[in-house]
C-alpha cells in the first residue's frame, strides 16, 4: 500500500506541533497534504534521513541540492509557507542527539527512522564547502571569493545577462518599465553622481566582480579606474571587456586584496556588494583602509546588503544554507552598525537610501533568466550548483520582499580639518547632475 506521503506528514506534524502548509508527494507515488498548494516532492528515503541527522534549513538544503527534495507549483509561494517552519524557526535547527531528547519528539523520530531506513547520516552533496569559523585572513577570504565567484563567466552571463552585474539594480521608474540592463545601468550612474565623479579624477572600484562599474565609470565620467578583485576569472573577463571598449589607458583591473592596495589616495571609492564578505570582526579594519585610501574630501559609496538588529546581538547566527553552499563565510550587519563602523573610521556619513524592494525585483529577474536556460546552466556547472542558485535567489527575494534583510547605499566623506566637505549645502536628488 502506497502511504509514505500520509505517513511523513503525519510524522512531520506531529515533529513540529502544526500543519504542514504544503502538500507531500513521496517516492512511492501517494499525496497528502492540502489540494492546490505547492508540492514538496521527496524523491527518496536519503531525504527523510538528511532531515533526521540535519533538522532545520541544512538538512532542507542538503536534501534540495543533492536532488532528493523538489517543488512543484510556485516556488516562491512554497518558500513563503515553508519560511514559518523552517527561516523563522531557529529551534528547528537542531541536531539528532537534541530531538531525541525531546521526549514529546521521540514517537515521531522513531517513526522517521523506520520510514527513512537505516539512519546513516548522508554525506552532503560535493557542492558544500567546508567553513573556516570566519577567521577572515587573506588566504580565506580568497578561498571563499573562488568559490563563489570562479563558477564560471558563462553561467553568471546567463543569471545576469549582458550587464553582468552582480548587485542590486535601480529602477527609477517601476517595472515593467525598463529591462534588467536599464536598471544596472541606471544603478552605475545613480553611485557615478553621488561620488561626483569628474574628468580627472581616480576611484577605486573595490570587488570590481566583472568590470561594469569601472567600464562605466571610466566611459561616461572620464575618470582613471584601478579595480581590484580575488577572483582569477573576473579580473580576465573585466581586462578582456575594458579592451574591447579600448579603455586600457584609463582602467586597470588587479587580483589583489583591498587590505594591500598600496597606491593611494584616491579621488573616489565605490564598494558594491563587496563589504558582505568583510566579516564582522574585521570591519572596522575594513573601513580603516578604505580611509586611508582617499585623499581629503573624497567620497565613498559603499553598497551592502544588511540583516534586522537583533535585541540580543549575541543571538544573531550566520545562515546555513547560504554559508554552506552560496557565501562561505559571508556575515551581514544593520545598517546602524555600518554607519556606525564608517564613522568609527573617521568617515563623515552624508547620505543613507534603501534600496531593499530594488534587489527583490533584481533576483526575479535573475531567477528569470536562470529558469529561462537551465539546461545549459546545468552543463555549465552541475545541477547541484544551479540547484543551489535557484534556491538562494528565491530565498532571497523573498527574504528582501518580507523585509528579512535590505540593501543601502551609504555616501560618506573623508571631510579634512576645517569641515570643508564639499558636498552640496542642500539635500538634492540625486538624479540631478553635480557634475560643474
Amino acid at each position: 500500500m502506497a502511504d509514505a506521503a500520509v505517513r511523513l506528514k503525519g510524522l512531520l506534524e506531529q515533529l513540529l506541533g502544526v500543519p504542514l502548509p504544503v502538500r507531500i508527494r513521496t517516492w512511492d507515488g501517494s499525496q497528502a497534504g492540502p489540494p492546490g498548494a505547492p508540492t514538496l516532492v521527496v524523491r527518496n528515503r536519503r531525504a527523510v534521513r538528511r532531515l533526521l541527522w540535519k533538522p532545520g534549513e541544512l538538512g532542507l538544503a542538503r536534501a534540495w541540492v543533492a536532488g532528493d527534495l523538489d517543488i512543484e507549483g510556485d516556488l516562491f509561494a512554497a518558500l513563503d509557507l515553508l519560511a514559518g517552519l523552517v527561516w523563522e524557526r531557529g529551534e528547528d535547527a537542531r541536531s539528532l542527539t537534541q530531538v531525541l531528547g525531546d521526549p514529546e519528539a521521540r514517537a515521531a523520530v522513531r517513526g522517521l527512522v523506520r520510514l527513512g531506513g537505516l539512519p546513516l547520516p548522508p554525506a552532503p552533496p560535493p557542492e558544500e564547502v567546508r567553513r573556516h569559523s570566519h577567521l577572515h585572513t587573506k588566504r580565506t577570504d580568497k578561498r571563499a571569493i573562488s568559490h563563489h565567484y570562479d563558477v564560471g563567466n558563462d553561467f553568471y552571463e546567463i543569471v545576469l545577462g549582458p550587464s553582468m552585474v552582480y548587485s542590486c539594480a535601480y529602477w527609477p521608474a517601476p517595472p515593467p518599465d525598463g529591462t534588467l540592463e536599464t536598471a544596472q545601468r541606471d544603478k552605475l550612474d545613480l553611485i557615478c553622481r553621488k561620488l561626483d565623479l569628474r574628468p580627472g579624477l581616480r576611484l577605486l572600484d573595490v570587488g570590481c566582480g566583472w568590470g561594469s562599474m569601472a567600464v562605466h565609470a571610466a566611459r561616461e565620467y572620464g575618470v582613471s579606474v584601478v579595480g581590484v578583485t580575488l577572483s582569477q576569472e573576473q579580473a580576465a573577463y573585466a581586462r578582456k571587456r575594458v579592451a574591447g571598449e579600448g579603455l586600457t589607458d584609463k582602467v586597470e583591473i588587479r587580483v589583489q586584496d583591498y587590505r594591500d592596495v598600496s597606491d593611494g589616495p584616491y579621488d573616489a571609492i565605490s564598494s558594491v556588494g563587496m563589504a558582505e564578505h568583510v566579516g564582522a570582526e574585521r570591519y572596522l579594519e575594513y573601513a580603516d583602509v578604505l580611509y586611508r585610501l582617499l585623499k581629503p574630501g573624497g567620497r565613498l559609496l559603499n553598497h551592502q546588503i544588511g540583516r534586522r538588529p537583533e535585541r540580543d546581538e549575541s543571538s544573531y547566527q550566520v545562515d546555513e544554507f547560504i554559508d554552506a553552499y552560496v557565501f562561505p563565510d559571508g556575515e551581514l550587519q544593520p545598517i546602524g552598525t555600518t554607519v556606525g563602523q564608517l564613522e568609527r573610521a573617521g568617515f563623515e556619513v552624508r547620505d543613507v537610501e534603501s534600496i531593499r524592494e530594488h534587489y527583490a525585483l533584481t533576483l526575479r529577474r535573475w531567477i528569470a533568466n536562470l529558469e529561462a536556460d537551465w539546461a545549459r546552466a546545468v552543463k555549465l556547472t552541475s545541477p547541484g550548483r544551479a540547484r543551489v542558485w535557484r534556491l538562494y535567489m528565491a530565498a532571497c527575494a523573498l527574504a528582501f520582499e518580507r523585509n528579512r534583510i535590505g540593501v543601502n547605499q551609504v555616501l560618506a566623506v573623508k571631510t579634512p580639518e576645517g569641515g570643508a566637505s564639499g558636498m552640496p549645502l542642500r539635500a538634492r536628488k540625486w538624479g540631478e547632475s553635480e557634475r560643474r
